[in-house]
């Protein structure tokens, strides 16, 4: 029950713009920093160079969302661009990571698919993979159909695919052969759309895992929780699913040792680090999802 009303809370907070426009004054700090890679695109290869020596590949993410004015997503899209320049130019095994509502997905669907385009084909260019991370679930099947678009005419692009939603099974089916990152989910939903109790959620989740790997589809298994990840390992092992078939992914400043473990046995492990000034809705998402986020954060704060 106090991890319901934790999460709601912080969730609530995420969507507070007077909040949100006092993080950009605040600078990185109420432990933001110990998650975010800093607020410029050379602070994040800095950071991705670090990750790779320690044997980790990364993709990385310029935070910002819910965009409505075009020119602020005309240059989100050209900082996009410039950070797949950077990942180029600097030999970083990376990838990038973009929201489609920086890109003007709330202005205009043809818009932000024009942006996307822009960004799929620099990236393809370069031979780099772009990740559409998935929103709230008012905006699911609009990123599915740009993702249509776009994987028509380019292969180095994929999205995510939420657990929590009852329709995960149904969209991860219809993806069949497109690489996925999977999910549990971090958006408050209604009952409506989404399981509610944690139990069916990790049940439904390594559900989805599987029917992707067994499908022969490249697939990302994005959680920091050991036992799912434990039992991706004997599932993988058990079906002969090669190592080069899928890759776990965990987020910038969580559970390092385990990462690092993962990458000495062998696996792929990719970690998700956003950087940027607009980091307040996505830092107050990572303290919803986990209770014991929230000492993690004012330990950061107290040693400021």
């Amino acid at each position: 029950m106090l991890e319901k009303i934790s999460k709601n809370f912080f969730l609530s907070l995420s969507k507070n713009k007077l909040l949100n426009s006092g993080a950009k004054r605040w600078g990185l700090r109420l432990g933001a920093s110990q998650v975010v890679a800093g607020v410029t695109i050379d602070s994040v290869i800095d950071v991705v160079r670090q990750l790779n020596d320690k044997g980790l590949v990364c993709t990385v993410d310029h935070l910002g969302e819910f965009v409505l004015i075009k020119e602020e997503a005309e240059q989100s899209t050209a900082i996009c661009i410039e950070t797949l320049e950077a990942i180029a130019e600097s030999g970083v095994q990376c990838n990038l990571s973009v929201k489609l509502t920086q890109l003007g997905l709330d202005i205009d669907k043809q818009f932000c698919l024009e942006n996307m385009k822009k960004i799929v084909s620099v990236a393809n260019r370069l031979g780099i993979f772009v990740r559409i991370d998935m929103e709230d679930y008012a905006r699911k099947q609009l990123t599915l159909d740009i993702l249509e678009e776009l994987r028509n005419s380019y292969d180095n692009v994929g999205t995510v695919i939420q657990a929590y939603l009852y329709c995960s099974n149904d969209d991860v089916k219809a993806l069949k052969g497109i690489p996925l990152r999977l999910v549990k989910g971090a958006y408050k939903e209604s009952e409506k759309v989404a399981y509610q109790e944690k139990e069916k959620v990790d049940e439904n989740y390594f559900e989805i895992i599987k029917m992707h790997l067994l499908s022969g589809s490249y697939t990302a298994i994005a959680s920091h929780d050991h036992h799912i990840i434990d039992k991706v390992k004997r599932f993988t092992e058990e079906n002969n699913i090669s190592k080069e078939q899928f890759e776990f992914q965990m987020l910038y400043g969580f559970r390092t040792n385990l990462q690092e473990e993962l990458a000495k046995e062998g696996y792929t492990m990719r970690v998700y680090v956003p950087y940027g000034k607009d980091w307040y809705g996505y830092f107050m998402r990572r303290l919803a999802e986990r209770p014991q986020n929230v000492s993690f954060a004012l330990k950061g704060l107290v040693s400021k």
